[in-house]
């Protein structure tokens, strides 16, 4: 399960909590290896995932980053998931649509009308403009339109909804008569606690310090740095870099170490989400790494970090970094800067009382500030007195 996924789920279960019936429409899973999951073939299916109604829409699955058949894959869904909204959504008070991507917005304006909904654009990216920083949509008419289609849902929904304060700030100084709430990232610090017995460290793990890495393998997260920093600290025979999880840039980041015959560098498929928060409690320094200074960007692995009590390695700027750096809780780098990279981990190598330090004080910020719990309750109090 992705970090989306795994927030609205969350999210869903959450207003289940506070009394309200939730149906989530979907695609048929296929993330992240871009394929439909065995027993979801066809263009409709209705299931129940942990006490939430889920209905199932066909899609065009695709592993391919680049940018037409990313669109087709959008586009297969924003058709099918009207249909199936259509004739099998009972009413609707609110109406939550999930972007990016931007055009899931298409059937949810249209659904909002339909069912007479409130309408709700969660923006938990700044979509085109990160599109465009990471080079997948160029100057054009694709992205003049995209522009265009974000003004439109701008001037029809009841709220939007951003996961950053600098998402929120973009949408405001553009559309300054939108109501806008934030409704911050978080985790659920109970689910973070040290459990080990779930994951025994592999005997290669043993005395050493343990850097990892758990989501997505795509363009945006820029894992080649991690590669390049890795060939840099070689010397550092006590490291060992973990890497868990599958996406688009996968076999590319094999083959870089392969070429570079790096020893102290492990590739994992991607795996349950309780193993993963086991593999964070036995680990010593989380990796969140971005590719760029992506507008708004806050990625969810900062906190589950945090909450497992690991300092982080961030590489990223922004409200991220201001994060990281305001409560101590890791070192933060520029994208790109692969001396200061390299500076981190030797900071890390070999000392663990630092390590514990940054590690407790990330625990104590999301406790007091980004406890998923809190923040989904706070929602739930602005949207019910929300005129």
């Amino acid at each position: 399960m992705g970090a989306p996924q795994a927030r609205l789920s969350e999210l869903a279960q959450g207003l289940i909590r506070h009394g309200y019936r939730v149906t989530v429409l979907t695609a048929m899973p296929n993330y992240p290896q871009g394929k439909i999951f065995l027993g979801y073939k066809g263009f409709f299916k209705r299931e129940k995932v942990a006490g939430v109604n889920v209905l199932r829409a066909f899609i065009y699955p695709t592993k391919k980053p680049s940018f037409i058949p990313r669109l087709l894959s959008y586009f297969s869904f924003v058709l099918s998931s009207l249909i199936v909204g259509l004739f099998h959504l009972r009413s609707v008070d609110y109406l939550l649509t999930e972007s990016p991507p931007l055009f899931l917005g298409i059937s949810g304006y249209l659904l909002s009308r339909l069912k007479k909904a409130r309408w709700i654009f969660n923006a938990s990216d700044l979509w085109p403009e990160s599109a465009v920083h990471l080079g997948v949509v160029s100057e054009g008419l694709a992205l003049s339109l995209s522009y265009k289609l974000e003004a439109f849902f701008y001037r029809h929904v009841w709220l939007v909804t951003g996961q950053s304060k600098t998402i929120i700030k973009s949408i405001k100084d553009r559309f300054p008569q939108v109501s806008t709430y934030h409704l911050s990232n978080g985790v659920d610090p109970d689910k973070f606690k040290p459990n080990i017995a779930k994951f025994t460290p592999p005997a290669e793990w043993l005395g050493k310090t343990v850097f990892i890495y758990a989501g997505l393998h795509g363009i945006a997260q820029g894992l080649d740095q991690i590669i390049l920093a890795v060939t840099t600290v070689a010397h550092l025979e006590n490291c060992l870099f973990v890497l868990v999880g599958d996406g688009p840039e996968k076999e590319s980041l094999i083959q870089q170490a392969n070429a570079a015959e790096i020893k102290n560098i492990q590739f994992l498929p991607p795996l349950p989400k309780e193993q993963i928060i086991s593999m964070l409690s036995v680990a010593d320094v989380s990796l969140v790494p971005l590719k760029l200074n992506l507008p708004g960007a806050v990625p969810s692995k900062l906190y589950e970090g945090m909450a497992s009590r690991k300092p982080v390695i961030l590489i990223a700027e922004g409200e991220a970094a201001e994060i990281v750096s305001q409560a101590n809780t890791g070192i933060v780098v520029k994208p790109g800067d692969m001396d200061g990279l390299v500076k981190a981990i030797e900071s890390f190598a070999n000392n663990p009382d630092f390590r514990q330090q940054l590690g407790l004080n990330g625990r104590k910020l999301v406790e007091t500030s980004y406890n998923r719990q809190v923040i989904i309750d706070e929602f739930v109090y602005h949207i019910s007195n929300a005129k």
